[in-house]
């Protein structure tokens, strides 16, 4: 099993910056890669970005590109997601997951943090 732990949501005004942390505990030899996903009020859950633990590649959705960076610690197992320029529609629960190889599933999840950018 893994375990991750997300922290660092809040309240910031748009324009602001806020930086997540996730933290994964257990079994992380078997991480492939990891990811952020994000539920705004109201919507379905949707992918923010992503990381592979090997290859270093990551992947940001359009509506980020630019304003988000995700970066890791891998000797504390820990990736990151600096955001910054938010507006009000990047308010939303955020949630780190983890998978391994060969699945396109994210079988680990953390609790999720809020998030919430004022206009």
């Amino acid at each position: 099993q893994v375990r991750l732990v997300e922290s660092g949501g809040g309240l910031v005004q748009a324009g602001g910056s806020l930086r997540l942390s996730c933290a994964a505990s257990g079994r992380t030899s078997g991480i492939y890669a990891m990811g952020w996903f994000r539920r705004p009020p109201g919507k379905e859950r949707e992918f923010v970005a992503s990381t592979t633990w090997s290859t270093s590649s990551t992947y940001y959705t359009d509506s980020v590109k630019g304003r988000f960076t995700l970066s890791r610690d891998n000797a504390k197992n820990t990736v990151y997601l600096q955001m910054n320029s938010l507006n009000p529609e990047d308010t939303a629960v955020y949630y780190c997951a983890a998978k391994g190889r060969g699945t396109t599933e994210y079988p680990y999840w953390g609790q999720g943090t809020q998030v919430t950018v004022s206009s």
